[in-house]
């Protein structure tokens, strides 16, 4: 019995499996080119689409070998605060408020910031 303790293992830490009968899924590579020259393997399940770009490890993305290249999402324009601000309020509704906190400012009723 003392012969089949697992006395220094680590329970929980490692399997006690072996990969001997694993069969991995089934794979085939997908060749992307970049514009810098380099050539990307990537291994994909036979079941996936590769997609059509792949960042390089130069940063540039490389397009799938014998495909074309995607249309450009559209880019929304950055909205800035005022833009958020005008969507709430309209103009005439900020110079009003505008007015009365320069009332209440005047007379004392709001503290100075600094």
């Amino acid at each position: 019995m003392a012969e089949r303790s697992l006395r220094g293992s680590r329970l929980g830490a490692m399997s006690m499996e072996s990969d001997a009968a694993v069969q991995p899924a089934p794979r085939r590579p997908a060749e992307y080119d970049c514009p810098n020259g380099h050539t990307i393997v990537v291994p994909f399940s036979t079941e996936a689409e590769p997609p059509a770009l792949w960042e390089c490890r130069c940063g540039a993305e490389a397009l799938l070998r014998d495909a074309t290249r995607p249309d450009p999402k559209p880019v929304r324009p950055q909205r800035t605060h005022w833009d958020m601000l005008l969507e709430r309020r309209t103009i005439a509704e900020l110079e009003e408020l505008l007015e009365e906190r320069l009332a209440l400012l005047r007379e004392g009723k709001l503290p100075r910031s600094a």
